[in-house]
């Protein structure tokens, strides 16, 4: 009897892995959206597809869903993986995500184990392919004998080359609002074999120039990356930073938009009629000359390219319009998800690069590994195909039985990225290594 997968969320980065099944298994696809009509588009009439209604505060309707799955897809926002755990633990039903792993989540490992189940998670693409692609480098340097003493891994889901025409150097392919919250982390990495602590404050003074392939690019550290120094088996490392890669110039803008309160919950009023008003009120200023005033606060030219940058994204603008948001970071949100879209014909691209320092009994090498992935005009962007195919593989050799693992995991065994990274290969999304002895 062909298996039943039940995938929870029809939204951006659904289409690839839905197709993949369809295209690559006998298996039948229960596509769940709060929206329906949304899951019966991503099905597209396929015969061994069905859609369904998802209300993930109904207790009784997600429970039956998962009952009568073989195994999970969870596409749903990070929260509510834990919700849906819940039900796959009292079905018994093994489960698939792409988000960390959070502390809610990592809790289930031992009731998972012991049922036999596998929560995979962190298995789209950062984290995901970024974590493969490491291991595979790292264990592959430690079985010829040799020891990693620096690692930096950098990803960025960007405009590819041809399509990045504005000041910003960046256009959504996701949550706008989650781009910009990530400018309020803090961050953690190891430099000199000590633990370095950076503060959401100091994050985009943290970024380092980056060159690859041509391209212009800055890096600046990704969140926690200490608690990968266990889980990649990295013991002494003296560098391990894992970062988010963007176009050059993009932390001047940040630091700019944090500079002017813009990137907080601020909320809003009737009288915020226009973007200028609401920048005003929140540093003092006089709205009729409002950016003057605020090159001024900035210190930094009317005609700089910051100045420039905020003035086409429409936020000096104060003619009376509708913002449709509840705080400040919503509302720049949703000004954003306008200006910074993708054209219909516009492609999308991946960057990922590796950088690693590993000494042998006789030598040295420094390995580079870069992976550079682009969406497709008209189709699927790259970074839906680069987070959903390798849950897609994963799911199907699970249910195949090609992966044998429970409890809570992310993909750092070869079980897993080794066959998951061959096959991603044959669809065009593969790694150029360099390696440099000396």
């Amino acid at each position: 009897m062909a298996k039943h997968v039940l995938i929870l969320g029809a939204g951006l980065v659904s289409q690839p892995l839905i197709d993949y099944l369809f295209a690559n298994t006998d298996f039948k696809l229960t596509v769940a959206d709060i929206l329906r009509e949304n899951a019966s588009r991503a099905i597209d009439g396929n015969p061994r597809g069905q859609a369904a209604d998802l209300d993930v505060n109904d207790t009784e309707l997600l429970g039956r869903l998962v009952a009568d799955s073989d195994l999970v897809v969870s596409l749903l926002p990070y929260s509510l993986h834990s919700v849906v755990a819940k039900h796959c633990l009292a079905a018994g039903k093994s489960m698939v995500n792409a988000s960390y792993v959070s502390p809610e989540m990592r809790a289930f490992d031992q009731q998972a184990r012991e049922q036999g189940l596998l929560f995979l998670c962190e298995m789209g693409l950062d984290p995901g392919i970024d974590h493969m692609s490491a291991m595979q480098i790292i264990h592959d340097v430690q079985q010829r004998g040799g020891t990693i003493s620096e690692f930096v891994s950098v990803c960025g889901g960007l405009p590819a080359p041809e399509a990045n025409d504005n000041p910003f150097g960046y256009k959504f392919s996701w949550s706008p609002k989650g781009v910009l919250l990530a400018g309020n982390s803090a961050a953690r990495y190891i430099k000199g074999g000590q633990v370095e602590e950076i503060s959401a404050e100091q994050l985009f003074h943290s970024t380092r120039s980056m060159r690859i392939d041509d391209l212009d690019f800055e890096a600046y550290p990704n969140r926690d990356s200490v608690y990968y120094e266990d889980i990649y088996g990295l013991h002494d490392i003296q560098y391990l930073m894992r970062g988010t890669l963007r176009y050059d110039g993009w932390h001047d803008l940040i630091l700019a938009l944090k500079a002017l309160h813009l990137l907080e919950d601020h909320k809003l009023s009737e009288k915020h009629t226009s973007f200028a008003r609401i920048l005003a009120e929140l540093n003092a200023l006089e709205v009729a000359n409002v950016k003057a005033a605020v090159a001024e606060k900035l210190q930094i030219a009317p005609d700089s390219r910051i100045i420039r940058a905020l003035d086409w994204l429409g936020i000096f603008d104060d003619t009376d319009q509708k913002l449709e948001a509840e705080t400040v970071i919503d509302a720049l949100a949703s000004i954003m998800s306008r200006k910074m879209a993708y054209g219909p014909a516009e492609r999308d691209m991946v960057a990922l690069q590796h950088h690693f320092k590993a000494t042998f009994p006789d030598h040295k090498e420094a390995i580079q590994a870069t992976l550079f992935d682009f969406g497709i005009p008209g189709g699927n962007s790259s970074m839906a195909r680069t987070v959903s195919l390798p849950m897609a593989i994963a799911i199907k050799l699970i249910l195949q039985g090609k992966i044998d693992l429970s409890g809570v995991r992310i993909p750092v065994d070869p079980s897993i990225y080794e066959p998951v990274l061959s096959e991603l290969a044959t669809l065009g999304i593969a790694f150029k290594e360099e390696i440099t002895i000396s």
